[in-house]
């Protein structure tokens, strides 16, 4: 194929988009947003073994790789982590347009550090999607838990970890297997469960329905398939391209089957995001392949 970076950009848009318009559709205040993470954490197994069984269970286990992928891990996970308290403590209106901007990280440290280029569609494309995913997280509102700079900390400390996970997910696809990161990247999460546990209400836990687990799976097990798709969309394509591209896709298809399957209607912000996240869209898929190969 001639762009396997973009096959696998839109695979991500599309498993994240649905992830999150499920999400949405199947929200409920008394689940404990850490238990969720335990559980998404398990459903990283199915993907990961797929991935293993592709390269006949080969895993790179020299130092270089194990802290690669580690690094990779712990920043996702370590990010998600920080984000449950940060939600806890600041308004999220404002903290998810401060996350969302972690793609800017990516393309900096790419620029800078990996020499990676791209054409005049291309940054047009990215800039527009930078503009755009501030838009899809923005929404009007006042908050009681606006007190002190934690949460602002917090968020960009979100930021920071999601935007270096990027880049080292495309450094590391350089020295190692894709398959071997997305293995570290697997552990790693498992291994903060007992974080999530420490973090979460007893309250909350004792009064949690055990029955909903299936069904939270089913959904969470999207997400992990589209980790699995953004690490081999690294190995293929540039990260100052993929990490806006599928930032900003994701949000659009979620917004967009919110809109089918809920009745949602979007306001003026995210509507203004809908157009731009389609135009980026366009533009860095149409961006010619000669000035996206990494060099």
């Amino acid at each position: 194929m001639k762009k396997p970076w973009l096959l696998y950009a839109i695979a991500v848009t599309l498993m994240w988009g649905l992830w999150g318009a499920l999400t949405a559709m199947l929200s409920n205040g008394d689940i404990p947003s850490t238990i969720i993470y335990a559980i998404w954490a398990f459903t990283m197994i199915i993907p990961c073994i797929v991935a293993l069984k592709l390269v006949n269970w080969k895993l790179e286990t020299d130092k270089r790789s194990i802290i690669l992928g580690c690094t990779i891990g712990f920043l996702g996970s370590g990010g998600q982590m920080l984000l449950f308290y940060a939600v806890d403590t600041g308004p999220a209106y404002l903290i998810f347009p401060i996350v969302s901007l972690s793609p800017l990280i990516t393309i900096v440290l790419s620029f800078l550090l990996l020499k990676e280029r791209t054409g005049k569609l291309g940054t047009a494309g990215i800039i527009i999607a930078l503009i755009t995913l501030p838009l899809f997280e923005y929404s009007e509102g006042n908050s009681t838990n606006v007190h002190g700079l934690m949460w602002f900390i917090l968020a960009l400390s979100v930021m920071t970890a999601w935007g270096l996970q990027a880049y080292f997910m495309k450094f590391s696809n350089n020295h190692m297997s894709a398959e071997s990161i997305f293995f570290y990247m697997t552990a790693t999460a498992l291994l903060l469960i007992p974080v999530a546990y420490l973090m979460t209400d007893a309250q909350s836990l004792n009064q949690f329905d055990f029955s909903t687990i299936p069904s939270i799976a089913g959904v969470q097990i999207l997400n992990s398939i589209g980790a699995l798709c953004l690490v081999y969309a690294f190995r293929y394509g540039k990260a100052m391209v993929v990490s806006p591209l599928t930032n900003a896709g994701a949000p659009l298809i979620s917004s967009v089957l919110s809109i089918i399957l809920l009745g949602i209607i979007p306001g003026d912000f995210k509507i203004l995001g809908i157009a731009l996240a389609v135009i980026a869209a366009i533009l860095l898929a149409i961006e010619p392949e000669e000035t996206k190969q990494s060099s």
